[in-house]
Order: C-alpha cells, then sequence, then structure tokens
C-alpha cells in the first residue's frame, strides 16, 4: 500500500472509530456564553407537551463554558436556561431561554452572547434544532404584529377615555388576519416537516377548535413516527378520538330524552339541515351564546335551519328555567348527566359550548363555531 493511500486509510479508520466511540446512551451538549456577565448558572429542562421541568443545572466555567450530559429515552424538546431561578437582583437579560432538540447519541455544540439583544444562538449537531429555530421564527414574527397591534388599540383606547366599537371594527380584522396568517404559515411549516419534532411542537401551538380537519390528518401522517414520545402518542390518540365526530364525518346517531320527557333523535331531523348545540343552564359562555343563536335560528329557520339543543344539566329545573329564561325555541333534550351522558360520550365532548352542524346528508359541515363566524356560515349556506 503506498504510503499516501495508508494516510487516507488511516484518516478514515480513525473517523470511523470516534463515530462507533459516540455514546449512544445520552446526548451531550457543549456550551459557550459569550460576554456572561454575572451569570453562573446555566439549566436544562425538558419541555415536552405533557410536562416542563428542570432536570440538571451547571456552573459556568471562567470562560462562559458548560456542559450537560443528559440520559433521553425518546427525542424530545429541550430548553436552554441562561441564568438563575429568579430574584430581584436577576436581570431578564440574564434569563433567556434557548430550545433545541435532543436524543441519545446527539452531540450537540450551542454558542450565544449574552450581550446580543435579539436572543440568538448557534446550534450544531441537530438538524431537529434548526427547525425548532426555523418554527420559533414564525412564531416571533406574527407575536410580534399583534402584540404592536394590541399595544396601538390600548393606546388609541386609553386617549378616547373609553371603549370604542367603531376603534374596535379598525383593529379586530386586522388582529383576525394575523392570527390567520400564523395559522397558514404554521400549518404549512407542519406538513413541510411531518418527519421532524419540530413540526410536533408547531402542531401543538395552533388552536385544535379552528384547525381540528387538519390536525387530524397531521395525526394521521405521523402514527408510526416519534415511537415513545409520550406527547406525540397522547396527541395522536386524542385525534383517533375526536376523528369519528370531525368535519367530513357522518354524524352518529343518537336518542335521548326530551325536556317534555318524550324521545328525541337525530334521525328526526334526516334530510335537514341541523345543529347539535351541546350547552348547559351553569355554563356562562353557553348562557352568553345563546342570544346570538337565538338571533341567527329567527333569521334562518323559515330557510331551513334546525336547532337540536343538548343541555350537559343534571338539574331538570334548572335546564327547563334557562330555557325559558333564554327564549330557546328550538327542541331539547339531555341525558342529564354532565359530561358522562352517552350522547356527550359519543361525541367526544370535553368542553361547552360545542356544536356540530350537520348537513341534510347526514355529514358534520361545520364545528364549534359561534359568534360572528356562525352567522357568516349560515349566510353562506342558505344564500
Amino acid at each position: 500500500m503506498k504510503l499516501k493511500n495508508l494516510a487516507v486509510y488511516s484518516v478514515l479508520l480513525l473517523s470511523v472509530f470516534l463515530y462507533s466511540c459516540k455514546d449512544g446512551s445520552q446526548f451531550t451538549i457543549n456550551g459557550t456564553i459569550k460576554n456572561p456577565g454575572s451569570i453562573k448558572l446555566v439549566y436544562l429542562i425538558e419541555a415536552d407537551s405533557t410536562q416542563i421541568k428542570v432536570v440538571d443545572s451547571t456552573t459556568l466555567s471562567e470562560n462562559g463554558k458548560f456542559q450537560f450530559k443528559h440520559v433521553a429515552p425518546y427525542a424530545n424538546l429541550y430548553k436552554l436556561r441562561v441564568g438563575s431561578t429568579g430574584g430581584a437582583d436577576q436581570s431578564a437579560a440574564a434569563n433567556n431561554v434557548y430550545d433545541l432538540i435532543a436524543k441519545n447519541g446527539d452531540d450537540i455544540d450551542f454558542e450565544t452572547d449574552n450581550n446580543d439583544v435579539s436572543h440568538s444562538y448557534i446550534i450544531k449537531g441537530s438538524d431537529d434544532s434548526e427547525k425548532i429555530k426555523e418554527f420559533n421564527k414564525i412564531s416571533n414574527f406574527y407575536g410580534a404584529k399583534n402584540t404592536k397591534l394590541v399595544a396601538e388599540y390600548q393606546d388609541k383606547s386609553q386617549k378616547l377615555g373609553k371603549q370604542s366599537d367603531s376603534l374596535l371594527k379598525v383593529y379586530m380584522p386586522v388582529f383576525q388576519k394575523n392570527l390567520a396568517d400564523y395559522g397558514a404559515a404554521v400549518l404549512k411549516f407542519v406538513n413541510d416537516n411531518k418527519t421532524s419534532l419540530a413540526g410536533f411542537y408547531a402542531a401543538t401551538s395552533l388552536d385544535v377548535y379552528k384547525f381540528e380537519p387538519q390536525l387530524v390528518a397531521y395525526a394521521d401522517d405521523i402514527k408510526g413516527n416519534f415511537p415513545g414520545n409520550p406527547g406525540v402518542q397522547t396527541f395522536v390518540k386524542q385525534m383517533e378520538k375526536i376523528k369519528p365526530v370531525s368535519i367530513g364525518h357522518k354524524a352518529p346517531d343518537f336518542t335521548t330524552i326530551g325536556i317534555d320527557g318524550k324521545q328525541v333523535s337525530l334521525a328526526d331531523y334526516k334530510g335537514k339541515y341541523v345543529m347539535v348545540d351541546f350547552w348547559a343552564s351553569w355554563c356562562a359562555p353557553c348562557r352568553q351564546e345563546n342570544p346570538n343563536v337565538v338571533k341567527q335560528y329567527a333569521a334562518f329557520h323559515s330557510k331551513g335551519f334546525n336547532i337540536l339543543g343538548i343541555s350537559l344539566d343534571k338539574d331538570k329545573a334548572a335546564w327547563q328555567k334557562a330555557i325559558n329564561d333564554d327564549k330557546l325555541e328550538w327542541a331539547h333534550g339531555s341525558d342529564l348527566n354532565s359530561f358522562e351522558g352517552p350522547t356527550e360520550r359519543l361525541y367526544n365532548i370535553e368542553a361547552i359550548p360545542s356544536n356540530f352542524i350537520i348537513d341534510p346528508a347526514g355529514n358534520i359541515v361545520a364545528k364549534n363555531i359561534t359568534g360572528a363566524d356562525l352567522e357568516a356560515f349560515l349566510t353562506k349556506t342558505f344564500k
């Protein structure tokens, strides 16, 4: 073997040896904090979607170096908190938090400058951690826009000395558009990163009520991914429970007892538009929404819109009084067993108000829409 080839071979062999010596039973983070100032401590926080807890801490060396070695039974989201646990003598800059994703076998390099007001950081050895940085840019961008918008609204309201409906009409559509744009950007990120845990953590930032169909589909796509991660597995199971009563599926039939003591069934509305409205006399948000529901029923009932109210009350007298007080003129039924009733379990009701709009073919076409959104849907449907 020629000397040159021998040298190349030796380098390759050494590389293989070094790689094989990586500790696959834990991950390592080697960190550098430039300009640490008075900072002495760095904390490693485990932060999946089920819990957040400090799992380790270490002291900075004189030149701002630190290291963590930690066992990760599964790939997971972690945070580095640079600074103390808190205290009057600690500045905000000494409590910066940085996201990363790690798993056993990872050898991660981290670097930041404590004087950097943007709190940017460099991380190597973890592709998923780069993805988390990408998602945080999206979140921070839209968060800053909404923070600025809210501050402008509050400033103008204070100058007026009162809440202004006209001012609200100007700012609310802009605020809602920002939320919609954020949702669209996050969905794109999620769908572009289905094999990355960063995509999953981005998905958990979405409102499950508003993005239920997309999250159900996403759960199906990642079902076999990220084995062992309890946050992912919990999410997938939750979406599997929701799926049978999500938009686009056939509404499951049910029969319960009406306020008049007679049976009432979803089948009674076959071939009609009907909103199954889950509510209760003791539910303040439900009672606040009832005037809007009454208004929409009056406007669209003659055009084919029906309502079947399902109460989660246990006290029939309180249920009847609320129907009378709120002038709810449509049919009502109840299992009189709160969230444990068979109808509530069938529709996976975990919070109220909750509603399902079912088309004449028996399909769920809308879900959990209230206020102006309900009016807009009905206007479009019955135009």
